[in-house]
């Protein structure tokens, strides 16, 4: 049996239960922590669902930003420093990294508060999540105005990455899995991973195989 949901039923919806509904649709998504700092030195990090892949080469990363006001720290950060890392959240950050979703004031640091250690690396500007393993210094690009629903996407280039170096593969692909990464579906539901296969690249009339890993031990 099936529930079936109209236009008209959605909107009939008590909103709490509407946006959960609609933010599960979407099925699993990336989870990581947006780290930044102010010009009056302030950390400030947050978690993020919306980020994705954009393009290889040149690396770049993207994100959404949902309607203001109340004034959100992280985008105000990018566009006055043009500095953010993305720092991947494994199993044993998850609820610190959900608490960092809370409004505090702009003065006080989610890294204090929550306990997630402030790194800094390299000489670059914005802090790192020091207990995340897969840590990306990113630099801000290009933010595009989403007319439709008053949203913004914020558009970044990979600059530096850290990541274990038993993670890596031979051919380059990064084992999220093994790095303890999690993901995530609507608001609040966090979840780790198993992965069925990683499969050849599809060909026409040629069948897949399946690649082995070749992670360093």
């Amino acid at each position: 049996m099936q529930k079936h949901f109209t236009t008209e039923r959605l909107e009939s919806l008590e909103k709490a239960y509407r946006t959960h509904l609609i933010n599960s649709l979407g099925g699993f998504k990336s989870v990581a922590l947006i780290g930044t700092i102010s010009k009056s030195e302030v950390t400030n990090l947050a978690i993020f669902s919306s980020i994705f892949h954009i393009g290889a080469h040149p690396p770049l990363i993207a994100m959404i930003f949902r309607p203001s006001p109340p004034e959100r720290n992280t985008l105000s950060n990018i566009l006055e420093t043009g500095y953010y890392t993305i720092n991947h959240i494994n199993e044993s950050i998850y609820k610190q990294a959900h608490q960092t979703s809370a409004r505090y004031d702009e003065d006080i640091s989610e890294f204090e508060v929550t306990g997630l250690e402030a790194e800094f690396k390299n000489g670059f500007f914005a802090p790192f999540v020091k207990q995340s393993h897969i840590q990306i210094a990113v630099l801000f690009k290009e933010k595009i105005d989403i007319a439709i629903n008053n949203t913004s996407m914020v558009i970044g280039e990979i600059t530096e990455i850290y990541v274990p170096e038993n993670c890596i593969s031979d051919d380059g692909f990064l084992d999220i899995e093994k790095a303890n990464t999690i993901t995530c579906s609507g608001l609040d539901s966090y979840h780790k991973t198993v992965r069925l296969d990683r499969l050849s690249y599809a060909k026409p009339n040629k069948p897949l195989s399946s690649l082995s890993i070749n992670c360093c031990d």
